[in-house]
């Protein structure tokens, strides 16, 4: 039986931060639009930042569906599913926002991520997201399957490109500046990396677990 919360936190709270994956999903407003499932999954790159609000760092990708997706309307969904231990799945409906790299808030949300260094991932935004609606399901048909570590692919691939270079692969990918569906995305020329970034967690803030 499924059970809906009024916030994120106890057991609840444990079992999001200690996933190693989750999923978004997103969608434009338009009937015949498409549709975007993502999944996320570098160590680090997610947070609780309070009982309603989580967040995790948008990295460099040849797409931008969900950045696309809550610039028009906001709404978003994420989901957790238990692949060891006892079944469960999470989801936590609600509104996000991507906050760019130009940002006032930019310095103190990377805060609340201390544990994942974002620079040879491309960080192109960090996504918050507000939760609306919180609930649980039993999960009784998701598969176990173990971890074993993340792939270090990805910060390999954009390990070498500087601000320069990464705005150009940008501004080259045919679904970064605009969604699939022609919605404004990534706002391009990329800002360049703020320095000077606080590299201390706020008290408070919770383990964080593996996004992307």
């Amino acid at each position: 039986m499924g059970k809906s919360y009024e916030r994120i936190e106890g057991r609840l709270r444990t079992f999001i931060e200690e996933q190693k994956v989750f999923f978004t999903a997103t969608a434009p407003l338009d009937g015949e639009g498409t549709v975007n499932l993502s999944p996320k999954g570098v160590s680090g790159s997610f947070a609780v930042l309070d009982e309603l609000t989580v967040g995790y760092l948008d990295f460099a990708g040849s797409n931008a569906e969900t950045i696309a997706h809550l610039r028009e309307n906001g709404r978003i969904t994420l989901m957790w599913c238990a692949f060891d231990g006892p079944p469960n799945i999470v989801r936590v409906h609600g509104r996000g926002e991507p906050v760019f790299r130009d940002d006032p808030r930019w310095p103190e949300l990377l805060r609340h991520f201390p544990a994942v260094d974002p620079t040879p991932h491309g960080l192109r935004a960090i996504i918050l997201v507000t939760a609306e609606h919180i609930r649980d399901t039993c999960g009784f048909a998701v598969p176990l399957m173990d971890y074993r570590a993340d792939r270090d692919t990805h910060a390999r691939r954009f390990a070498r490109e500087d601000d320069a270079s990464l705005a150009a692969y940008f501004q080259k990918k045919e679904y970064i500046g605009t969604s699939i569906d022609g919605l404004p995305g990534l706002p391009l020329p990329l800002p360049p990396t703020p320095h000077g970034e606080p590299d201390e967690a706020p008290d408070g803030v919770g383990a964080v677990s593996g996004r992307g």
